[in-house]
């Protein structure tokens, strides 16, 4: 049985769970549509997951996704000191900030979610789960989709039972999924991936990165994947979360061929992220290297003032504005149009 059957879907499409950009409402319009709508909730507090999840049920009857983060509890609770060159900077600015009391939700109670308001799908990202874990989402109906950047962690998925694996290539806007070193080290594209991966394991694939038409579809399905997730496509259309500022780098960065380049770095969250290269990126590009930063999700939290003041003031330059190496083609169009665009040539 294909993927399509097993999770019921019409277009071989999952809209990428991007946290922070995805809604309900978008989720729903690409379930509705007949592909894999989902929303990405690593970030989001236990009780405001519950309200999102019944939302998306109120919106669809198809099948939708949910995507957590993997955090440990002491990933998740704990805090290094501040980087003396980012306490400088707020310094000169005048930027005033006060720490959470943890960096991140409880994972743990972020999954608790899952098994007692049950979803048609769940995807993990960041880590691995147990196989208890996997069997005990898959008793309450859910099926179980793992992240992977590198062959092994596929594998890692496949030998706990998940039901697929999404291979995020290097071209993947974002944050990048694995956990091995080996996927930071050297970071594979994604034809590469998906070949390389098929000689660890059979268990069905959806392909992540640089995926921006359906052209792009067909020749990962033809590589060996059964489903395209696409992320940055959606970030320009009308009911993605983004902030207009973000939205509209992303445009003139379609506009301006010249200004799509993009970058894999840890600056803005200490973990290996794509975005647009922008002030940021270049201003403290000497502080990139593991040893001067905090892991995630130490340095997401300790950073997010900095990205909230250019966000209050609407400049472009200092906000992480992920994006994938397909950024030159995004257009600004109805979320209905691109799925539209996308199935017209399968």
């Amino acid at each position: 049985m294909t993927l399509l059957n097993i999770l019921n879907l019409t277009h071989p499409i999952v809209q990428a769970p991007m946290a922070g950009a995805t809604t309900p409402e978008l989720a729903a319009i690409v379930s509705n549509f007949g592909g894999l709508g989902s929303l990405g909730s690593g970030m989001t507090p236990p009780e405001v997951l519950h309200s999102h999840i019944d939302a998306i049920k109120s919106l669809t009857d198809r099948p939708f996704m949910i995507n957590l983060m993997v955090l440990s509890e002491q990933e998740s609770s704990a805090f290094d000191t501040v980087p003396t060159w980012l306490s400088n900077y707020y310094q000169e600015q005048n930027i005033e900030f006060t720490l959470p009391d943890r960096p991140a939700q409880s994972f743990a109670e972020q999954l608790q979610v899952l098994y007692d308001n049950p979803v048609p799908v769940a995807s993990f990202t960041f880590g691995i789960i147990s196989a208890e874990q996997v069997q005990r989402l898959q008793s309450v109906g859910t099926r179980v989709i793992g992240t992977a950047n590198h062959p092994l962690e596929a594998k890692a998925w496949s030998d706990i039972g998940a039901d697929a694996v999404c291979v995020q290539g290097a071209e993947a806007g974002g944050h990048r999924g694995g956990w091995l070193t080996q996927s930071e080290n050297d970071p594979l594209g994604l034809l590469t991936l998906i070949s390389q991966t098929r000689a660890f394991t059979d268990i069905p694939l959806i392909a992540a990165g640089g995926i921006m038409t359906g052209q792009d579809i067909k020749a990962v399905q033809t590589a060996g994947a059964e489903l395209a997730q696409i992320g940055t496509a959606f970030l320009t259309t009308d009911k993605c979360g983004i902030n207009d500022i973000y939205k509209q780098a992303l445009l003139n960065a379609s506009e301006d061929k010249r200004s799509t380049e993009t970058r894999l770095t840890r600056l803005f969250s200490g973990k290996q992220a794509r975005g647009l290269l922008n002030d940021y990126l270049r201003d403290f590009a000497q502080f990139e290297s593991a040893h001067e930063l905090p892991p995630y999700p130490q340095l997401n939290a300790m950073t997010k003032f900095l990205r909230g003041h250019a966000t209050n003031n609407l400049d472009p330059e200092y906000q992480s504005l992920w994006a994938g190496q397909g950024v030159a083609l995004v257009r600004q169009e109805r979320t209905i149009e691109l799925l539209e665009r996308l199935v017209k040539t399968l």
